[in-house]
């Protein structure tokens, strides 16, 4: 709501699977454990829809992929950033361990600024996912705490 009220563009990146897996990734485990998987991310089911808790607004993009481990491979993101003069991007979501390291490294590498807020993200375990933040993440995006950003959108 922060980010809406201060102006800033929503765009939820989410990860979808079709029920035959035409179009999905098989080259690693990652995605051989989601085809295996007890519930399928397919486009309209639950599992695939944006939690309520986001709560949604008219104003907000989703951008759903089919394959991959980033928003920016195989999506419009980068061309719809570009188109809205968009320079800093703000990643939140799960996660730390794959999605959220792999969107930095893209957006970094295609000239964008990035931050993260720590605890607006999820890595497992913990341990891990501090570790990543210390000596990955924090080499190439600027990260902050959910409530520094929101002063920063609240002024």
């Amino acid at each position: 709501e922060a980010a809406r009220n201060a102006g800033v563009k929503v765009i939820h990146c989410t990860a979808e699977r079709r029920a035959d897996g035409l179009g999905a990734n098989r080259n690693a485990r990652l995605f051989q454990a989601m085809a295996r998987a007890p519930t399928a991310l397919t486009p309209g089911s639950p599992a695939a829809e944006i939690v309520p808790e986001i709560k949604l607004a008219d104003s907000d993009l989703i951008l759903p992929r089919l394959h991959g481990l980033s928003p920016f491979q195989g999506t419009e993101l980068d061309f719809i950033l570009r188109n809205l003069g968009t320079r800093t991007i703000v990643g939140v979501g799960v996660s730390v361990n794959v999605a959220i390291t792999n969107f930095t490294f893209d957006a970094v590498n295609a000239s964008y600024q990035v931050v993260i807020p720590r605890d607006a993200v999820a890595g497992f375990p913990r341990e891990y996912a501090e570790a990543v933040f210390e000596h990955t993440l924090g080499a190439v995006a600027t990260l902050v705490s959910s409530a520094e950003l929101l002063e920063l959108w609240c002024r």
